[in-house]
């Protein structure tokens, strides 16, 4: 049992472009908290790279709990990798919950991301996806039917 009190920041996603990686999530409702350019040995020894510098955005949730910080990277270059499937070990997806997941799909469908296979229904509890987003996060959607 641990008495140190700890909360969950942020989710950090490193993307190639920040721009429409932006676009993608303030359309679905996220809000754009801020954006920096972030480089120094500051920089250097939090993240553990020589000469790091990255545009970088913090994004966050209408209900103020989920933050999203997007990286951007200047140097050194982005190393471009397959895209993470759900059953590989590491960092995974981000989820959100929306009220209309049908809406949402449209929203994520005019950034041209679309869900892997198509819409589950989870025992009328919950209707959820999983698609692939801007940089090919997987992002995974749910719709709480039981707040219908």
């Amino acid at each position: 049992m641990h008495d140190m009190p700890i909360k969950l920041e942020n989710v950090g996603i490193a993307v190639r472009d920040l721009d429409a990686t932006i676009a993608f999530f303030t359309d679905l409702g996220l809000t754009v908290l801020g954006r920096d350019t972030v480089s120094g040995e500051w920089a250097d020894t939090a993240v553990g790279l020589d000469g790091n510098h990255a545009r970088i955005a913090v994004l966050q949730t209408p209900d103020g709990h989920g933050q999203l910080e997007l990286f951007e990277y200047i140097h050194p270059d982005a190393i471009e990798t397959e895209p993470t499937r759900p059953n590989e070990i590491g960092m995974h997806r981000v989820a959100f919950s929306v009220d209309d997941i049908d809406e949402a799909l449209e929203i994520a469908a005019r950034h041209g991301c679309h869900p892997l296979r198509g819409v589950a229904n989870y025992r009328d509890v919950y209707k959820l996806t999983y698609l692939r987003g801007p940089s090919g996060i997987l992002v995974m959607l749910a719709q709480d039917l039981t707040k219908a």
